[in-house]
């Protein structure tokens, strides 16, 4: 069992990460924290009351008070980030204890392990603003979905930001192969099929193959065509608490784990080729899409269709207009060109991937 009183830990002093705090003289529920904390990938610090120096209380990331110390915590100064951690789920005088010392949270063991392993975790890894991501669907097959999600990725790491570009169509033939890195060493979607609950995010980004200054997660060879939706969920999870951008290209068709990607997106793009019959396509796509999506935006692909223009594709799919996608045409000639979408820094589409980035980034902080 946990209840919220409050919320949310501070940040370490000065942007320092920092050692969780323990205070319990209860042998037992010690085991237990360290085992939670050692399952976490921290090392805490462990008192059995509240340390004299007042750093020592007011700087951790995250305090875990057992109830059998909440007496002597009383007179600790007032922080956020405190959790009262016990054992008996019958005894009514805990609220009164953790008001008493100012707890964001009751936490009973062993029901509310998994929550205390992921907040100890968010303390070791020290999370801050999660990555702005962004899904990339087509409209219709071929409609260049998987080459503006690449160009995005590309034009986000050249500007400095961490980036991880996520293959989420085990159909389309690797992000990897179109990023000219399907020889890069590094772990493929088949080797995260068993991933459950959290996954560390550090681990995920060093384990990926590094390809143009960014992380890529695409498919190998095999013939696995889909893991199972927890472990979309958990990847994705780990991919956004890194921070930075992540760059997800999203298949056409809808299941459970393209649910659970969805799920993680802040604005999804629906790549839309101007002309009709790509339109009626792209409207089904979006329908289905956007019964999960919170913000779907379309972007327009020419050549256009007589009569079609991009603010009326716009108008007739009932959604906001990112602008027109640029065709790149190093990428039109024989072999695609030597450089993946958008890796020039200075063409059309290299422009357009630079200008949404800003547009995004601005709207990210104001939110």
């Amino acid at each position: 069992m946990t209840d919220v009183v409050t919320h949310d830990p501070p940040p370490a002093a000065g942007g320092r990460q920092s050692r969780p705090l323990i205070v319990t003289e209860d042998a037992r529920l010690l085991d237990d924290l360290l085992r939670l904390c050692a399952a976490a990938g921290a090392t805490p610090e462990v008192r059995p009351s509240v340390p004299q120096r007042r750093d020592g209380w007011e700087s951790a990331p995250l305090v875990l008070v057992g109830d059998d110390a909440a007496r002597r915590a009383r007179g600790a100064a007032r922080r956020r980030g405190v959790v009262l951690v016990g054992r008996d789920q019958d005894d009514p005088g805990v609220w009164r204890r953790a008001v008493e010392i100012g707890a964001d949270h009751v936490l009973m063991l062993p029901d509310g392990e998994q929550w205390l392993v992921d907040r100890i975790a968010d303390v070791a890894e020290g999370v801050g603003r999660p990555a702005l991501t962004v899904g990339v669907i087509g409209g219709r097959g071929g409609a260049g979905a998987s080459t503006l999600a690449c160009a995005l990725a590309v034009t986000s790491a050249r500007e400095g930001l961490r980036t991880l570009l996520v293959d989420a169509d085990p159909l389309g033939g690797g992000l990897d192969v179109l990023l000219g890195g399907e020889t890069t060493e590094g772990l493929r979607w088949p080797a995260f099929a068993g991933s459950r609950g959290r996954v560390g995010s550090g681990a995920l980004e060093e384990s990926l193959p590094e390809v143009h200054a960014l992380r890529v997660l695409s498919w190998d060879r095999g013939d696995r065509v889909a893991v199972p939706p927890q472990a979309v969920r958990a990847v994705l999870a780990a991919a956004r608490r890194r921070g930075g951008t992540v760059v997800v290209d999203l298949p056409r068709r809808f299941d459970d784990g393209v649910a659970e990607a969805l799920a993680q997106l802040d604005v999804g793009i629906l790549v839309v080729p101007a002309e009709l019959r790509a339109v009626a396509a792209a409207g089904r796509v979006a329908s289905a899409f956007g019964m999960v999506l919170r913000d779907l935006r379309v972007a327009v692909r020419g050549p256009y269709a007589p009569g079609l223009d991009e603010r009326e594709i716009a108008r007739l799919l009932g959604l906001p207009l990112i602008g027109e996608v640029p065709v790149e045409s190093a990428l039109l000639r024989p072999g695609g060109g030597k450089n993946p979408p958008g890796a020039g820094g200075r063409g059309p589409l290299a422009r357009f991937c630079r200008e949404f980035w800003e547009r995004a980034l601005i709207e990210a902080e104001a939110a």
